[in-house]
């Protein structure tokens, strides 16, 4: 009874682990964009948190500290995207057991 209940659980491990290496490869096939100023900065970030877009409105170019400023905002704010998008996906594979990835 014991090695069928150790069988059972060896796997739902391993479907654990092969749905989380899904969940992974999903996570780094997705975009998500941030913006800032109205949309007058908008910065487009990968899963894996690179850079792959930017996007600055001509008017911000005179302006270097609110640009930096802007830029910073708009890279928050993919980076946050994807982050919680990030932790939904792993939430789902996990069962809601928050897993320290």
């Amino acid at each position: 009874m014991f090695k069928d209940g150790m069988v059972s659980m060896i796997q739902k491990a391993k479907k654990m682990q092969e749905d989380m290496k899904v969940a992974q490869e999903e996570i780094k096939s997705i975009s998500c964009q941030g913006e800032s100023g109205s949309g007058a900065v908008q910065i487009t970030l990968t899963g894996e948190y690179l850079v792959t877009k930017i996007e600055i409105d001509e008017s911000l170019l005179t302006d270097k500290d609110m640009l930096e400023d802007l830029i910073m905002i708009a890279l928050n704010d993919a980076s946050s995207q994807i982050r919680e998008i990030s932790k939904a996906k792993l939430k789902n594979v996990t069962g809601g057991i928050d897993l320290p990835f």
